[in-house]
């Protein structure tokens, strides 16, 4: 079985918040096939049933809110965003992800880039079929991307080019992000919600959390391990998640926008922030960046670091996370 790129160490937490709790309560954990993957997510409490439906409300809203975003669904926002031109009529929760994603976008010189659905589809690694395009037909899917195809302004979106959208660096985070709230409204304390290895924690706790980060060349390995004593949203993005080899060749679906080739710097990205939505478009923005600019990048937003392994093995930690990582 696949390690994913980042592993919840399950059993230390449990056995951590079991000895918190006297050995009265076992963790509520329910999952469910969305966003392309296995989502999990798991409560803590003295009386975690109690939280059930909640549990299943988060869920429900990240289904609602993949159905807003994929652009394989008939009728969601990013299919009629990406067929049109001009004024676009979108659910707020749309323009909220355009709008962060543009932020990101801006601060990164264009290295996050929510405009490439054309070469997204001509690569194919959605369709289970990738392959190495030709160089012209990677001009033309370029043709009309870029940052300034798009437009957030006055609670509307204005589509200045016929650029496909494409979701996929910055969706996930934010349907994470929502179902965190819809656990906090209903009461909940301490949880998490682990999207195929995409996660955001919520409580502070007596053990610290350990997030395992895979080794991006050894698929049963672990990197290292991020152990943290606060909530926080930790993203990976690597170039081992989807890809195929000719030639000897790696290729994967992380795309550089300037060259619509795989980017090259890095292995691996992985990202601790405040939200998984920023942790999530960060993480691709600092993958195309590289080393060096990406950690420059994450030095700008408050509580957010970064470990990256570089396109030759090695790693490198923002100064605010190297005493949270420990090494096998």
């Amino acid at each position: 079985m696949r390690l994913l790129a980042i592993v919840l160490l399950w059993c230390g937490v449990a056995a951590a918040f079991w000895q918190v709790l006297g050995g009265r309560a076992q963790p509520l954990r329910r999952t469910r096939l969305l966003l392309g993957t296995v989502v999990e997510i798991t409560v803590y409490d003295q009386r975690p049933q109690r939280f059930v439906e909640a549990v299943e409300s988060a869920f429900d809203e990240m289904a609602r809110l993949e159905a807003l975003t994929s652009f394989h669904r008939t009728g969601s926002d990013v299919l009629r965003l990406s067929r049109a031109v001009g004024n676009v009529e979108l659910a707020p929760e749309t323009l909220q992800i355009l709008r962060e994603g543009l932020q990101v976008s801006q601060a990164s010189g264009g290295a996050f880039d929510m405009t490439l659905g054309r070469l997204q589809k001509l690569w194919g690694f959605g369709s289970g079929h990738p392959r190495l395009p030709a160089s012209d037909e990677i001009e033309a899917a370029l043709a009309d991307s870029g940052s300034g195809a798009l437009t957030v302004k006055n609670g509307k979106v204005i589509k200045h080019s016929p650029a496909w959208i494409d979701l996929g660096g910055i969706a996930k985070g934010y349907i994470i992000d929502r179902a965190i709230a819809v656990l906090k409204q209903a009461g909940v304390e301490c949880a998490a919600v682990n999207a195929g290895g995409d996660l955001r924690l919520i409580g502070r706790r007596a053990a610290p959390w350990r997030i395992g980060i895979r080794h991006p060349r050894k698929p049963e390995e672990l990197l290292g391990t991020l152990v943290l004593s606060e909530p926080l949203a930790v993203v990976t993005s690597g170039d081992y998640e989807r890809f195929f080899e000719q030639n000897g060749r790696r290729y994967h679906h992380l795309f550089d926008p300037f060259t619509g080739m795989p980017a090259r710097r890095c292995q691996s990205v992985t990202v601790v922030s405040n939200r998984a939505a920023l942790a999530d478009a960060l993480a691709t923005a600092v993958f195309v960046l590289g080393p060096e600019r990406g950690l420059a990048l994450l030095a700008r937003y408050p509580r957010t670091w970064g470990l990256i392994v570089a396109a030759d093995g090695s790693s490198l930690v923002s100064p605010g996370l190297r005493e949270r990582v420990t090494w096998p």
